[in-house]
C-alpha cells in the first residue's frame, strides 16, 4: 500500500471516517451527552474551590476557617444568579454566542471584542491549568515522573485534541463515564459523611486540630474579599453551554437551558456539602500543610472511607475530572471562534467544520495555545492559577451588563424583576473581578490585563481586513455593449520539446488577436533559436536579455510594459511545463524557476497566467498516472476523492477544442472580470461551476447571477462533505472524459491578491490547493485570472457572440 492511502487510513482511524453535512442532526446531543461534554469545568471547579477560600482565610488562622460557609454562601447565591442570568441568554439568543452575543447587541462591538478575547483567553487558560491540575495528581503518586510533567501534558493535550476532532457526540460518549462517576462518588461521600454525623460519630479529618499559626494581623475585609475572589474559581465554566446551544438536540434553547439549570443545582450542592463536611471534620489547610494533609477533598474522603476503594475511586475520579475539565474549553473556543468568524472578528478559516462537523480549525488552535502556556510555564498549576478568572469574570460583567440593558430595552412581562436581577449579578461578578486583578496582579494577572486589549486589537485589525476587501470586490454591474478588447497571447519558451509543443497547440485555439512567443536568453543558452525557424516560423519569437533579477523579474517587467502599451488590452501569459520527475531534488533543480514565474505573474493583475503541463517521457506509472514530482498533496486529494485520473494518457493527441469552465465562490468583480475573460478566449464554450458548501452561499451566488444578468450557464454541484478540492477534482474528471482526447479543459480561477503576507493568512488560499491538486493532470489548464485588491479597473466584453 502506497504511503498516500495509508496516511489516509491512520487519518480515518484517528479521527473517524468524515461526516457528510447532512449527517449533522445526528450528531446533536441530548441532555444526558451535553452535561459531561459542556459541565465538566463547572463541575470539577468543586473539586478546589473550598480548598482556595481555606488557603485564604488560614492566613488569618485556624479561628477565621469559621467563615467558610458564608463566604461558600454568598458564592452559591453568585452562582445561582450567574446561572439563572444564562438561562434567560439562552432562550433569549438561541442562536448561540453566549456574553459575546449579548453584548454586541446591547453595549456594542467594543464591549463584546473584550468579552470574547476574555472568554478565549479563559478557555486555553482552562485547559493549561486542567491538564497541569490533573498531571499534579499523577506526580504526586508517581513522584518519578515529575521531570516529564511537561511532556506527558503535551502528551494528553494530543489525546484530547484527537477525541475532540472525532466530533461532539464521540467526545460525549468517551467522557461521559468519568464525569458521571465523579458526580457520584462526590454524592456518596458527602451522604455517607452526613449520615454519619447525624448518627452522632462524625469523621474527623487528619488535619483536625492542627495549629494554624496566624500571618497576618486579624481577619480583614479584604481579606474575606480575597477568600471570596478565590473560591469563586467554582464558577469558571458556567457559560459554555450559553456559547454551544447550538449543539443540543431541538428544541435547542429549552434543553439547553435545562442541562444549565441541573449543572448548577448538582455545582451548588457538591460545593456546599463539600465547604460543609470540611468544617464538620474540621478540615484545616494551609499553604505549609496541604502538602502534609492533602487537599481538602481528600482529607474529606479519607475521613469518610479511610484508605480502601471508596477514596482511591473519589480520588481517581477527582484526577479524571481535572483532565476532563478541559473538554469544556474544546467545546467552547472552538463554537465562539467559529461565530467571531462569522462576524469578521476572528479568521474565516475557523468557521469551517472539518470531516467530523467539529470546528477543527478552533480545536488545533486552542490544543497549540495551551500547549504553549504549559511549555512557558512548565505545567505549574501555582503559577497558572495566577492567570485564571480574570476573563471568565470579565465576560460574567458584560454579559449581566448587556442583558440588564436587553431587559430595558425589551421590557417584556415580568422586566423589572430581570433587570434587578441581572444588575445584582453584574455588580456582583464586577466586584469580584476587581478584587482578583488587585489581588493577583503582580502575581501574573497583568499578563491577562495586556493580552485581553492585545486580542481585541487583532480582531480590530482583522475586521477592518476583511471588511476592506469586501469593499474592493463589490461587483459592478457588467458592461454589455462595449466593443471586444484586444486579446493577445504570450508562450513563455524556455527550450524546444513536446511540452513547448503542447503549450503551441493550446495557444493557437485561444480566441486571440495576436499570437507570440517570449525566450529569456540565458548564459550559454542555445537550446531553443537553433529549432525554431524549422518548426514554428510562423509564431514570432521575441528573445529578452535576462535582467538581473533572473528570469522571473525580466519576464514581469516585460508584462508590465505590454500592459502600459495597452492597458484596456486582454493578455494571456501561456507557461508550458514538463511533469514528472520523482523526487524532491529534481523538482528543486528543475521546478524552481517554472515555480518563480508562474508566482510572479499571477501576482500581476489584469495578466492570465495558463499552466500547461506535458508528462516528461518514461514516467508514467504502470496504472496510467504519472509518478507525479510536485505536491504528495496532489496524489492524496485525488485519492481521497476516489478518483482515478488518466494523467497524461490524452497528452500525446493533438488538441482541437477547448471547454472553459470559470470556478465561482461569489459573484464578486474578480469573478465577473474572470467570466468575461472566459467569453473571450472561448466563446460559446463556457460555464460556470459554484460548490454548494452551505446553502446561503448558494442563495447568495444565484441571486447574484440574476441580478447582474450574467448569460453564461451556472451549473451548482454539492459537497455533502465540505471538500471543495475534492468536489472539483471529480467533476472535472467527469467533464474530461466526456469531453474526450482532443478536448483541453481550460479551468478559470479569480483570485484577488492581498499585498501583504498577513493578510495572505487570513483567507483560505483555495485557489493554490485547486491548482497543486491539479499539477499532474495533463487533460486541464489551469488559468488564474488575479485582480489586484485597490484597483477599479474596467471589466472588458465580451465578443457579441458569447454566451
Amino acid at each position: 500500500m502506497s504511503k498516500r492511502a495509508s496516511w489516509a487510513r491512520v487519518k480515518h482511524r484517528l479521527i473517524g471516517t468524515p461526516l457528510a453535512s447532512a449527517e449533522h442532526e445526528h450528531q446533536l446531543l441530548p441532555k444526558i451527552l451535553a452535561l459531561p461534554v459542556f459541565a465538566s469545568d463547572a463541575l470539577s471547579s468543586v473539586a478546589y474551590a473550598t480548598e482556595e477560600i481555606a488557603l485564604v482565610l488560614a492566613l488569618a488562622g485556624a479561628a477565621a476557617l469559621s467563615s467558610m460557609l458564608p463566604i461558600s454562601l454568598a458564592i452559591a447565591a453568585l452562582m445561582a444568579i450567574v446561572v439563572a442570568s444564562y438561562r434567560q441568554t439562552v432562550r433569549a439568543y438561541p442562536d448561540g454566542g453566549g456574553a459575546f452575543i449579548v453584548a454586541q447587541d446591547n453595549l456594542g462591538r467594543g464591549p463584546a471584542m473584550v468579552a470574547a478575547a476574555s472568554l478565549l483567553t479563559d478557555y486555553v487558560l482552562t485547559v493549561a491549568v486542567s491538564i497541569s491540575a490533573g498531571m499534579a495528581a499523577i506526580t504526586s503518586a508517581v513522584p518519578g515522573l515529575m521531570p516529564h510533567r511537561v511532556t506527558l501534558a503535551v502528551a494528553v493535550i494530543a489525546l484530547m485534541t484527537v477525541a475532540n476532532l472525532r466530533g461532539v457526540r464521540e467526545a460525549g460518549l468517551l467522557f461521559a463515564a468519568p464525569t458521571y462517576a465523579f458526580i457520584v462518588i462526590v454524592l456518596v461521600t458527602l451522604a455517607t459523611g452526613f449520615a454519619r454525623c447525624v448518627g452522632g460519630s462524625c469523621p474527623e479529618a487528619v488535619s483536625a486540630g492542627s495549629d494554624l499559626p496566624p500571618l497576618v494581623s486579624g481577619l480583614s475585609a479584604f481579606l474575606l474579599l480575597r477568600a471570596f475572589a478565590s473560591g469563586a474559581s467554582a464558577l469558571t465554566g458556567t457559560e459554555a453551554i450559553a456559547n454551544g446551544v447550538q449543539a443540543f438536540r431541538p428544541p435547542k434553547p429549552r434543553n439547553a437551558a435545562l442541562t444549565l439549570g441541573m449543572m448548577g443545582g448538582l455545582a451548588i450542592i457538591m460545593f456546599l456539602g463539600i465547604t460543609a463536611s470540611a468544617r464538620l471534620f474540621d478540615v484545616r489547610v494551609s499553604e505549609a500543610t496541604i502538602d502534609e494533609f492533602g487537599t481538602v477533598l481528600s482529607q474529606i474522603g479519607r475521613a469518610v472511607f479511610g484508605a480502601g476503594a471508596g477514596f482511591v475511586v473519589l480520588q481517581a475520579a477527582t484526577a479524571a475530572i481535572l483532565f476532563l475539565a478541559a473538554n469544556t474549553a474544546y467545546q467552547g473556543f472552538p463554537r465562539l471562534s467559529a461565530i467571531l468568524s462569522a462576524h469578521r472578528l476572528m479568521p474565516r478559516q475557523f468557521r469551517h467544520r472539518g470531516d467530523r462537523l467539529v470546528f477543527s480549525n478552533g480545536v488545533v488552535a486552542v490544543s497549540v495555545l495551551a500547549g504553549l502556556l504549559i511549555t512557558a510555564f512548565g505545567a505549574s498549576v501555582s503559577r497558572l492559577i495566577q492567570l485564571y478568572v480574570v476573563g471568565v469574570f470579565t465576560s460574567f460583567t458584560l454579559s449581566q451588563a448587556g442583558m440588564v440593558r436587553h431587559w430595558l430595552r425589551s421590557r417584556e412581562k415580568g422586566w423589572q424583576r430581570s433587570a434587578a436581577f441581572n444588575a445584582v449579578g453584574a455588580a456582583a461578578t464586577a466586584v469580584v473581578l476587581v478584587v482578583v486583578i488587585v489581588a493577583k496582579f503582580t502575581h501574573g494577572a497583568w499578563i491577562v490585563m495586556v493580552a485581553v486589549p492585545l486580542f481585541v486589537a487583532g480582531m480590530a485589525a482583522v475586521r477592518r481586513h476583511y471588511l476592506w476587501v469586501a469593499s474592493r470586490l463589490r461587483a459592478s454591474p457588467q458592461a454589455d455593449g462595449d466593443a471586444p478588447a484586444p486579446h493577445r497571447v504570450v508562450v513563455l519558451a524556455s527550450r524546444s520539446g513536446r511540452h513547448l509543443e503542447r503549450a503551441l497547440g493550446y495557444a493557437r485555439l485561444l480566441h486571440a488577436d495576436a499570437l507570440e512567443t517570449w525566450h529569456v536568453r540565458e548564459s550559454g543558452d542555445r537550446r531553443l533559436w537553433p529549432h525554431w525557424q524549422e518548426r514554428h516560423a510562423d509564431i514570432p519569437l521575441t528573445v529578452l536579455e535576462a535582467e538581473p533579477g533572473g528570469v522571473a523579474a525580466t519576464l514581469r517587467a516585460r508584462v508590465r510594459r505590454v500592459k502600459e502599451e495597452v492597458p484596456e488590452g486582454l493578455l494571456t501569459v501561456v507557461v508550458a511545463e514538463e511533469i514528472g520527475a520523482r523526487r524532491w531534488r529534481h523538482l528543486l533543480a528543475h521546478r524552481a524557476g517554472a515555480l518563480g514565474i508562474l508566482w510572479a505573474l499571477r501576482r500581476e493583475s489584469g495578466v492570465a497566467v495558463a499552466d500547461v503541463g506535458y508528462p516528461r517521457p518514461g514516467r508514467r506509472t504502470p496504472h496510467g498516472r504519472l509518478d507525479a514530482p510536485f505536491l504528495l498533496v496532489s496524489r492524496r486529494l485525488v485519492r481521497l476523492a476516489g478518483t482515478a485520473l488518466d494523467f497524461g494518457l490524452e497528452a500525446t493527441t493533438p488538441l482541437r477544442h477547448i471547454q472553459t469552465v470559470v470556478l465561482v465562490s461569489e459573484v464578486t468583480a474578480p469573478t465577473l472580470r474572470a467570466l468575461q475573460y472566459a467569453r473571450t478566449v472561448s466563446p460559446g464554450a463556457v460555464h460556470a461551476l459554484h460548490v454548494e458548501i452551505e446553502a446561503e452561499q448558494r442563495a447568495r451566488v444565484e441571486s447574484a447571477w440574476q441580478r447582474h444578468g450574467i448569460q453564461v450557464p451556472l451549473e451548482i454541484v454539492p459537497s455533502p462533505y465540505r471538500n471543495l478540492t475534492t468536489t472539483v477534482l471529480r467533476y472535472l474528471d467527469r467533464a474530461a472524459r466526456r469531453a474526450g482526447p482532443e478536448t483541453m479543459l481550460n479551468v478559470v480561477i479569480p483570485e484577488f491578491l492581498v499585498a501583504s503576507g498577513p493578510g495572505r493568512l487570513l483567507h483560505n488560499q483555495s485557489a493554490l490547493w485547486i491548482r497543486a491538486a491539479l499539477y499532474a493532470d495533463t487533460r486541464v489548464v489551469v488559468t488564474s485570472v488575479p485582480w489586484a485588491l485597490g484597483e477599479i479597473p474596467a471589466i472588458p466584453a465580451a465578443p457579441a457572440s458569447a454566451g
